[in-house]
């Protein structure tokens, strides 16, 4: 869509240490800023096309391990608890809406509604309540970074068709992991929005949509 009108954003961010610069999968980086971290591969920038073994990426991190400053740890059942427990109260302070979540054992994905609060604003305001969190309740020593200094991803979705597959797509995560489908409290079901029940046929956004020729009831 010319000139689109985001209405929601799909956050990711990884734990401390996981998918550095030099992922053997590839990375957002183009530069890797340490020799220590240099030495472990070769830079890739962008996701590869061809995506290497798993026992590949398990071994560049065991190497990582014995060089990042700080422990490369996970987030057990626990600790996601705890982490989902921030997500919420900071939802509900924030008056975000959120539609999907899946917190990983080394990342994070959450799909939340546009908000007067900017994409990297919400990821950092998530990522500090749940680092605070996790070492108040003992799941990570005060001086651990425990995510990834680097922001995070973000999708900008632009249509509520792009919303309804993202949704699947982030419920899914955990199962190639043998981890259950996450129901976290915070999240509601997804109504459409903009082009909810009782909405304005006439809203910017509406119009905007038959312009581009992509308003439901186009097609």
């Amino acid at each position: 869509m010319s000139q689109p009108l985001v209405i929601a954003y799909h956050l990711i961010w990884t734990a401390y240490g996981w998918w550095l610069p030099n992922d053997p999968r590839g990375s957002g980086s183009k530069e890797v800023c340490t020799d220590v971290l240099a030495e472990l591969g070769e830079l890739h920038f962008g996701r590869k096309a061809v995506q290497p073994p798993g026992h590949e990426v398990r071994r560049f991190y065991e190497k990582a391990a014995q060089v990042l400053q700080h422990p490369l740890l996970s987030f057990d059942e626990d600790a996601r608890a705890e982490i989902g427990l921030a997500f919420g109260e900071v939802i509900e302070e924030q008056c975000y809406t959120s539609y999907a979540c899946a917190i990983m054992p080394d990342h994070v994905h959450i799909l939340i509604r546009k908000h007067k609060h900017q994409a990297e604003e919400m990821i950092d305001v998530l990522k500090e309540a749940s680092r605070i969190r996790l070492c108040a309740s003992n799941h990570r020593p005060a001086d651990h970074p425990t995510w990834s200094t680097r922001g995070g991803w973000k999708v900008f979705l632009e249509h509520p068709d792009e919303i309804r597959r993202t949704i699947p797509y982030i419920e899914r995560n955990p199962l190639p992991l043998g981890l259950p489908v996450q129901r976290w409290p915070f999240v509601k079901e997804y109504d459409g929005w903009p082009l909810h029940a009782g909405h304005s046929p006439n809203s910017p956004y509406a119009k905007r949509l038959r312009e581009a020729g992509r308003h439901p009831q186009q097609s």
